[in-house]
């Protein structure tokens, strides 16, 4: 059935229709217009005159001829469309659903029940009608005709979940009843009378503190986008709900009026908000990239881009916001998840093609797709890393319209995060998409990491800098006078200027302290910043000031059924402290509960707890945590670990670290795996010898070879010696079967690394430990096969790679990473080179690369073609040589594969010869080397020494093939020796001057 969304998005659907091509916005928006006045015959001239006002009368009419063939090519030729001569009528068809018919239809359903007095019929009309009212009809469209019909349809939906409201209240359903009231609350966030309602729900089913969120987020609403405080109504029923309010200060002095100030000007920064502009209109015309808004702690960074989110929102632009935070237990890729949670996001994930849509869910999983997908554990997964970042940047992209995300704190942003950021801004040319982040100078310069992505989207020229600096003199003394309500005499402002450097949340915090009777000038006083803070603090209640410390030492944003867990208050004085909190503008709502208003308002709060003290709330935190996400723990299992670790309970901190650690590897965050992974050893190291010990060991490393892998490729040293020690402990613990896969593991190290005979015999003992554990076989034979073949024993490893392909019952290699059938069929048509079956070699290859084509699995495809190309050269077929190698390097430079991309190099620099080619050659020699990589060194360089006769640079050659030969002898890398040895004796000794001839008389193809 063909599906039309015109509510929250602007799209058409047809699962059958496969041809996939997008329909325009001008169609849809014809579309919508015949649909809104469904039954009613429009003419074709005012149609024209409407959507192309600008045109002539026959450009327009040629315009609307062509969206409306357009259109019938989506609807078909169901009849939903009637053309009569000069006129156009939308009468729908059974084939076609349109969310706004099926909207005013279940509504007009839903209230017929209600006035036949038939309140279950019309509730399960009504919740029809409420959910597919997805969001506001057209959002980005600003048409006169649009506007009047948003308006009317978004009444509607107030007005039917009210009447929900009411009906489900009566028949004693709370809880469906407060859903919905939410729901009334997004449709309409400037109307008092949902959040009164949402309240009174709240409290009638016990939950003050929910009802105090709710008063809270009003507040913060009507402040920032109308200027006003809630009415006496809204206030007086919060003050009915929540009962009378303790006082506060020290001295128990009653709470002061002017506490809940009104939120800052943006003052002093017309040369800033004058680039934000002008970069979000670049973006909106198909100019993505990335707004890094930087400066120092407290000069205004965050205020500057919640300006621009608003201005964003009010353009009809897809907004989302997330920031990241300065805890050693950060999340991989929390800010992606945090943007992808967005209504507006989420609502185009539905959209998504279910290839592109299972992604998704494995960072933000729904309800219906949990558990999460199932992720690869093989060693190598860097392609599914790839489709994973387009998955979910495709989400990001859905809508249709221009995306804004916001990133506060770009400073402590993970790896992966960065990584994701620099893959979906360089996804495509002409999106409109513009991410605006903040960023501490000094410190995102001091984080490599994220040093190293802005330098590469710099290089793009992917990068706006809007750099910001303290406040002029001039420009303080406003913010003080907007704040205080009066004007400073001179002497003030040279001290509040002298003491506050210009810094915008010095001068704010000091306007929000509350004097004492005897200070005298600005905030009752110039301190430093700490200070400030440090007295603010003081100036709460003691309940206040325990809630502020617990909030902190979680270390992100809280909300207060954790607070409630952890918190040896009750549930009155802890909301009653809450509320205090929020009143002195110490806390603000953010997502479903709170955050502190600055990083360093948190730091004051936290130092402000002993750290006996610490010890116990960061234990209460890690228990409250467990209690609210039973059963789902591994969501917190890194806040769970940071605490417990600063709870003093290394042991429980070790659990949950290696559950982050996988969870990261499933999103395929590998550095932050890894480094979780590596914290682990580190708590190992801190507990008492013994089999607990070693058990818990040989776990973290079996699970850290695969993103070391991933990271570092084969040749990794860390990755060899987690690989030792993994099998030293597997043989410790007598568990034969983590011996074997390491083994299998190490095989893979040191055969890329060059130690032929070494990974020869590993791959022997392998094999005989296999009799014992036969679903190992299959590998054990292929890693005796490979290294027999690098030894120069052809007719073994035939006899190995057929033995592995018989036994490996499986189809794909959790250890070595690659579909072993692809795998073996490729490196075996090697073999059969060598010892002169050039059709058995040819046919091996073949079968190689058509299993890795179909197998789904790049990876394993980028093999077969390595393979290949290597068997073309050898064979001096340089055009299937050319073919092979414009697939693999395309293969390697999508999927980001280092090792394979290195052996295309170097064949390619082979078939463009010359000094070009030597030039090409020896970056790839360079990059293998760099890796450790010194497998096949001898054949790498034969090319080289190959390229270098036919340059006539006979004694550059000379030294390559005696390098290519010692590097044989060494290594034991036997397999081209003979090549090396025949193609040396063609040039003599080193004194004798053979003159040059080319190795191979044949025409090379241009690459």
């Amino acid at each position: 059935m063909l599906t039309v969304y015109l509510l929250g998005e602007q799209r058409v659907s047809d699962p059958a229709d496969t041809r996939g091509g997008p329909i325009s916005s001008r169609a849809i928006a014809l579309l919508a217009y015949l649909v809104l006045h469904a039954g009613l015959a429009q003419s074709r001239t005012r149609l024209a005159g409407l959507f192309w006002p600008e045109s002539s009368e026959q450009q327009a009419r040629t315009n609307l001829r062509r969206e409306l063939h357009n259109l019938r090519g989506v609807l078909g030729a169901d009849g939903a469309l009637a053309a009569e001569g000069p006129t156009l009528t939308w009468t729908g068809s059974p084939s076609c659903r349109v969310d706004v018919d099926t909207f005013r239809n279940e509504r007009s359903a839903a209230l017929a029940a209600l006035a036949d007095s038939d309140p279950r019929t019309f509730l399960d009309h009504a919740d029809r009608a409420i959910d597919v009212y997805r969001g506001e009809l057209m959002p980005g469209t600003y048409e006169d005709w649009v506007l009047e019909h948003r308006d009317v349809l978004r009444r509607q939906c107030v007005e039917l979940c009210e009447t929900t409201v009411r009906v489900l209240r009566e028949s004693g359903d709370v809880e469906t009843a407060t859903a919905c009231a939410r729901r009334r609350i997004q449709l309409d966030p400037l109307e008092e009378v949902g959040y009164r309602t949402l309240m009174e729900l709240q409290a009638a089913s016990g939950d003050r503190a929910a009802a105090m969120t709710t008063y809270h987020r009003c507040a913060a609403v009507l402040e920032a986008e109308l200027g006003v405080a809630p009415s006496p109504a809204t206030a007086g029923l919060f003050d009915h709900l929540v009962g009378d309010r303790p006082t506060v200060g020290a001295a128990g002095a009653g709470r002061p009026e002017r506490v809940r100030n009104a939120v800052p000007a943006l003052i002093g920064r017309e040369r800033e908000r004058a680039e934000l502009h002008r970069r979000w209109r670049q973006a909106q015309g198909g100019k993505q990239g990335l707004l890094l808004v930087s400066g120092d702690a407290g000069v205004g960074k965050t205020r500057l881009t919640t300006e621009l989110a608003e201005i964003a929102r009010a353009d009809g632009a897809v907004v989302a916001t997330a920031r990241c935070f300065g805890l050693p237990g950060r999340v991989a890729l929390a800010p992606v998840a945090e943007w992808l949670r967005s209504p507006e996001l989420q609502s185009a994930v539905a959209s998504l093609n279910p290839l592109w849509r299972v992604e998704v869910e494995r960072l933000v999983p729904s309800a219906e797709s949990w558990p999460r997908p199932t992720t690869s554990r093989a060693m190598v997964d860097a392609w599914q890393r790839h489709r994973f970042f387009e998955g979910t940047a495709r989400a990001v992209l859905a809508s249709g319209r221009p995306v804004l995300l916001v990133l506060d704190d770009l400073q402590w942003c993970d790896t992966d995060t960065t990584a994701w950021l620099a893959f979906l801004l360089s996804l495509q040319t002409h999106m409109r998409v513009l991410v605006a982040a903040t960023a501490r100078t000094d410190e995102a310069q001091s984080r490599h990491d994220v040093r190293e992505a802005l330098r590469a989207l710099r290089s793009a020229r992917l990068v706006t800098d809007v750099e910001v600096d303290p406040l002029t003199a001039d420009g303080m003394a406003e913010l003080a006078r907007s704040l205080g309500g009066r004007t400073l005499d001179p002497s003030e402002e040279a001290v509040l200027y002298a003491a506050t450097g210009g810094y915008p949340l010095y001068v704010v915090e000091a306007a929000r302290m509350v004097p004492d009777p005897d200070a005298t000038g600005f905030g009752g006083g110039a301190d430093d910043l700490g200070a400030v803070l440090q007295r603010r603090l003081e100036q709460c209640s003691e309940p206040a000031r325990e809630v502020a410390g617990l909030a902190a030492a979680l270390g992100t944003d809280f909300d207060l059924d954790l607070l409630s867990e952890a918190s040896d208050l009750d549930a009155d004085p802890l909301v009653q402290a809450v509320d205090e909190l929020w009143r002195r503008r110490i806390v603000r709502p953010a997502g479903t509960g709170y955050d502190f208003v600055h990083d360093l308002v948190r730091e004051a709060a936290y130092r402000s707890v002993g750290p006996p003290r610490r010890w116990l709330l960061h234990r209460r935190l890690a228990q409250g945590l467990e209690l609210l996400h039973t059963g789902r723990t591994d969501d917190v299992a890194l806040q769970l670990a940071e605490q417990y670790r600063r709870g003093g309970r290394p042991d429980r901190a070790l659990h949950y670290l290696q559950r982050a650690a996988e969870g990261a590897a499933g999103v395929f965050a590998n550095a932050e795996a890894l480094r979780h992974f590596r914290h682990c050893l580190d708590l190992l190291e801190a507990m008492p010898a013994g089999r607990n010990r070693d058990a818990h060991e040989v776990e973290v490393r079996q699970a850290m070879s695969a993103p070391l892998t991933t990271l570092y490729g084969y040749s990794s040293a860390e990755l060899e010696q987690t690989l030792d020690r993994t099998a030293e402990l597997g043989q410790q613990l007598r568990r034969p079967t983590v011996v074997l896969a390491a083994l299998i593991g190490l095989f893979a190290v040191h055969f890329v690394q060059g130690h032929t005979a070494q990974a020869h015999g590993i791959g022997v003992r392998a094999l005989e430990l296999s009799a014992a554990e036969p679903q190992f076989e299959g590998q054990a034979q292929f890693s005796v096969a490979g290294a027999a073949l690098g030894l120069g024993r052809p007719a073994e490893a035939i006899e190995h790679f057929d033995l592995a392909r018989a036994a490996f019952s499986d189809d794909y290699s959790f250890i070595l990473g690659t579909r072993l059938e692809v795998h073996a069929r490729a490196w075996e048509s090697h073999a059969y080179w060598m010892i002169g079956d050039d059709e058995a070699a040819v046919q091996s290859c073949a079968e190689a690369l058509a299993l890795g084509r179909t197998c789904g699995h790049p990876y394993s495809l980028a093999v077969a073609l390595g393979y290949a190309s290597v068997l073309d050269q050898i064979r001096g077929d340089d055009v299937a040589l050319l073919a092979s190698l414009t697939e693999l390097r395309e293969l390697c430079e999508r999927y980001r594969f280092a090792y394979y991309s290195q052996w295309a190099q170097i064949l390619e620099g082979r078939l463009l010869g010359g000094e070009p080619g030597i030039a090409k050659i020896r970056e790839g020699l360079d990059l293998l080397r760099r890796q450790r990589a010194f497998a096949r060194m001898p054949y790498w360089l034969s090319l080289l020494a190959e390229v270098q006769i036919e340059v006539g640079d006979t004694d550059s050659a000379r030294a390559t093939l005696d390098a290519a030969r010692i590097a044989a002898e060494q290594r034991d890398d036997r397999w081209w020796l003979p090549q090396v040895l025949r193609l040396r004796a063609d040039l003599g000794a080193f004194a004798g001057g053979v003159p040059a001839r080319t190795v191979r008389e044949r025409r090379l193809p241009t690459v």
